[in-house]
């Protein structure tokens, strides 16, 4: 499912009018499934989807870990790309098939740079 949910994903986002820049970009810290710019914005894109709402929302499956190994996938993005620090943010689509149904959601700046780690103690 994901590499189709993942196609069906960036259909969406490019009839949205984002352009698709790169996908399944893999760096130390894990990947990120799309890389797209959206009126100048350059946007790391993560794809969650479900078959039926069972196991909750796709979107709660981008959890504050999650988000953190976005970021530094996102941070070397940039370091290898030689991008600088353009305008970023990181949207989260959202998919979910029930009974026949394909529900695909693009949630813009689903969250900021993630806080660092608490400190153990």
């Amino acid at each position: 499912m994901g590499q189709g949910w993942e196609r069906l994903a960036a259909r969406r986002l490019e009839d949205e009018g984002y352009l698709i820049r790169e996908r399944n970009f893999r760096a130390r810290a894990g990947e990120i499934d799309l890389v797209a710019e959206e009126k100048g914005v350059l946007c790391f894109v993560e794809v969650k989807g479900r078959s039926g709402a069972g196991f909750g929302g796709p979107a709660e499956a981008v959890t504050l870990e999650k988000q953190r190994r976005i970021f530094r996938c996102a941070e070397e993005y940039l370091q290898r790309r030689r991008l600088g620090a353009p305008r970023c943010r990181f949207d989260v689509v959202t998919i979910v098939e029930e009974n026949g149904r394909v529900d695909v959601a693009i949630l813009r700046n689903a969250f900021e740079e993630p806080p660092s780690r608490p400190p153990r103690s």
